[in-house]
């Protein structure tokens, strides 16, 4: 019997006679966490397919404790004990968490029918098992993020999952729900689940994981353990370079006000919210999930209005009730779900980025091409996006070429207020390095950015001043010289 109990060997892939994976291998030991750790497009997303059936490897073998084997489907996979839990769940949002654990295998009665109380015994059988406290006949859409990410793993075991695959899994949940999460992927591992761990926060996985394998470009780099590498040397071997400074932020003197809010409210969401963000200026919002930073943002771009209060762009008083006001106004806003709302993943990247000025490009309502091609070209060459070509579907891109197709899209507006909902959220280190150095860029030219982050390094690497919100509210404003990890994490967490 092989130590091992999951091994690809020499996998490869092509899809329209290109190359994803050159040769990859990837083994899993039972009672072991082990990281994949690549930037957007190194080919993590293919292997994970390869191993549970999605797609079936043109060249290499896979070995399930020590024996030779083939995924023709994802039910092959499943029933070998491989379950994936992906970035974007898949719950059904109306049914309720008994019937998500046991969606299309629900035990029956002999006349055939669901036997309703056998399916939540057992549902809650389970979660007791995980440790898991939930309302077993609370609907889906009503949980929280980190709620749903528990009735996937429970699915996951009410199948005998030995080997759990996790992408992503904390990209938007609170330091809590990440805490809480860690708690249950340790007490798996330690009960012998075999657990493949995938994520763009270095720091989870120096916390988490036992050893770390590196792709890059679609080859294989190394497996290490992971207490054995320095950080800086899994990045170098991640993007082939070394990155010196993650935070390239540039020291630029503030102008003058761009943009003030006062008492700023949207009832029952956010309240009485007071800033100013001045030109050649990065100004961080923290606060945990849930705290309404993106509410006030929307409200800004004139998605969701404020119900209340005033907004001033250069010293006039204005209403923004629509994004095309905004837009007007030289406001644009990167959110923070950019699959959902940030792109249009079926068309090409030409009419994604020129999408906002679709006018611009048109008489008599036809598109000139030429200047909409031109512009577009610009614009993605800036941004230096990596893809087949221009007319290439949004969708096909990885994670971290589609944040640039969004941020292309709405610089080619040329806004003077730019509000970065989640910039870097799910993208690489060598990505984000990228967005980084041109939030610092746009600064020093004199744009007013207003960046929301969950992730402190970043927050308080690249913002002059921070706001901290909770439940609606601000409660801390710090300078760049005062803001500390503890002090935005106290504001965040205190009573009103």
């Amino acid at each position: 019997m092989s130590d091992y109990i999951l091994e690809l060997r020499n996998i490869s892939k092509r899809f329209s006679g290109v190359e994803v994976l050159h040769g990859v291998s990837f083994s899993l030991r039972p009672g072991e966490v082990h990281a994949l750790l690549g930037e957007n497009g190194a080919g993590k997303s293919t292997l994970v397919k390869v191993m549970t059936g999605i797609h079936q490897p043109d060249g290499g073998e896979i070995y399930l404790n020590g024996e030779r084997v083939t995924f023709d489907d994802t039910l092959a996979s499943r029933q070998a004990g491989i379950t994936a839990i992906y970035q974007e769940l898949s719950l059904f949002p109306d049914l309720d968490v008994a019937e998500n654990i046991f969606i299309g295998r629900q035990p029956t009665t002999r006349a055939g029918r669901i036997d309703w109380k056998t399916l939540y015994r057992e549902a809650g059988r389970l979660l007791d098992s995980l440790g898991v406290q939930l309302d077993l006949k609370q609907k889906a859409r009503s949980l929280s993020i980190a709620q749903q990410q528990m009735v996937e793993i429970a699915r996951a075991f009410s199948v005998n999952a030995r080997i759990l695959i996790m992408d992503e899994p904390t990209s938007a949940l609170t330091l809590n729900e990440v805490s809480d999460l860690f708690k249950l992927v340790r007490r798996l591992r330690d009960e012998g689940t075999a657990i493949t761990f995938i994520s763009h926060r270095l720091e989870e996985l120096y916390e988490l994981a036992d050893r770390v394998t590196i792709l890059r470009d679609g080859y294989y780099v190394d497996t290490r353990p992971i207490q054995g590498v320095e950080r800086d040397e899994l990045i170098r071997m991640m993007v082939g370079r070394t990155i010196s400074n993650l935070f390239p932020k540039q020291d630029v003197p503030a102008g003058e006000t761009v943009l003030k809010v006062k008492n700023l409210t949207r009832s029952g969401v956010f309240r009485n919210i007071s800033f100013e963000l001045r030109k050649g200026e990065i100004l961080g919002m923290a606060g945990l999930v849930g705290a309404g930073r993106t509410d006030v943002a929307r409200a800004l771009f004139g998605v969701e209005p404020a119900t209340s209060g005033s907004i001033e762009i250069e010293d006039r008083e204005v209403k923004i009730t629509s994004p095309e006001q905004a837009i007007r106004m030289g406001v644009a806003y990167v959110p923070e779900d950019r699959q959902a709302h940030g792109l249009i993943p079926p068309m090409s990247i030409v009419a994604n980025i020129s999408l906002p000025l679709l006018k611009e490009y048109a008489t008599a309502g036809w598109v000139k091409e030429r200047d909409e091609r031109s512009s577009t070209y610009e614009a993605a060459r800036q941004m230096e996006l990596r893809a087949k070509n221009m007319w290439q579907k949004a969708r096909e891109l990885s994670g971290g070429n589609q944040q640039k197709v969004v941020l292309a899209k709405w610089l080619a507006t040329q806004p003077r207020i730019l509000i970065l909902d989640e910039p870097t959220r799910g993208i690489d280190v060598g990505t984000k390095a990228a967005v980084h150095a041109l939030m610092s860029k746009l600064a020093a030219e004199g744009m007013a950015i207003l960046m929301i982050s969950s992730e402190l390094p970043e927050v308080l690497g690249m913002s002059d001043r921070v706001l901290v919100m909770r439940e609606g509210q601000i409660t801390a404003h710090f300078t760049r010289q005062e803001a500390t990890q503890e002090k935005i994490i106290q504001a965040s967490t205190q009573s009103i």
